[in-house]
């Protein structure tokens, strides 16, 4: 007997104490296009909580009846959503939320400060945290000529119970000895402030790449998934660099906040 071909339609699951078909407003008239007031509404109630992660939205065809819409303008309105990180489509499950993005503010911080600070659960993988030579390329970084060994740091840093974030770091040898337990427990600022390290400035990159086939094992995300990178050089007051570190993201789960004012007139 011939297996059925799988349906098109997408099993979806709202909460019963959010319906969309009924919370959903359109407004024709409204300059803003139908699928981004759909995009909108939605967005507001996945943060702040009416649609919760893990919820599976409803059937297409239904949805797209439901508030009298064409289903490419309800495709249109998920997959602004799906790019933005809130919505993902997995294949025999159907279009999920996510869980809301970790915004992090740019400024002199680990990240493991900055996701207890946001009230979360930061925890720690140790992948490696060892003393190896330092060859011209990585005392390159470092931006010390001589240096003949350094104290390479690779973690893994969820939140949660989620992965967030592949962190790698070069540190010249001597500056910090921390142990696995430490490196579990307190980021990597912390453990240099407690060891008397004034740290003053940073230089750093961001962009952006796809996920190798390490990365999504690591990370919990598909091969090609998008992923930000950030490579930053820390000094200290005397200037020295005191860390290097090159990290990958979770573009799903992870942004980057900066402030802008206006420069002089």
């Amino acid at each position: 007997m011939s297996t059925p071909p799988p349906s098109s339609r997408v099993d979806v699951t709202f909460p019963p104490a959010w319906d969309p078909g009924r919370e959903i407003v359109l407004d024709p008239g409204s300059p803003e296009p139908l699928y981004f007031q759909v995009s909108r509404q939605l967005q507001h109630a996945i943060e702040d909580g009416r649609l919760p992660a893990g919820a599976r939205l409803g059937n297409e065809v239904d949805l797209a009846a439901n508030l009298r819409l064409s289903r490419p303008t309800l495709r249109q309105a998920i997959q602004t959503l799906v790019n933005q990180g809130l919505l993902v489509r997995r294949r025999g499950v159907g279009t999920q939320v996510v869980r809301t993005k970790v915004a992090r503010p740019l400024r002199l911080s680990s990240l493991f400060d900055d996701l207890a600070g946001l009230g979360g659960k930061p925890e720690s993988v140790v992948l490696a945290n060892r003393t190896e030579e330092a060859d011209a390329e990585v005392a390159g970084l470092l931006e010390a000529p001589g240096l003949t060994h350094v104290r390479r740091l690779t973690r893994i840093r969820s939140t949660d119970g989620e992965p967030l974030a592949l962190m790698n770091n070069y540190l010249p040898d001597g500056v910090i000895d921390p142990t696995d337990a430490e490196l579990r427990e307190k980021g990597l600022y912390q453990l240099l402030r407690s060891a008397g390290v004034r740290l003053h400035a940073a230089e750093q990159n961001i962009g952006a790449r796809l996920a190798t086939e390490e990365d999504a094992e690591l990370l919990g995300e598909d091969p090609g998934a998008a992923l930000l990178t950030m490579q930053r050089t820390t000094y200290d007051d005397s200037g020295r660099v005191v860390e290097y570190g090159w990290h990958v993201y979770r573009a799903s789960r992870y942004t980057f906040n900066l402030s802008l004012t206006n420069g002089p007139q």
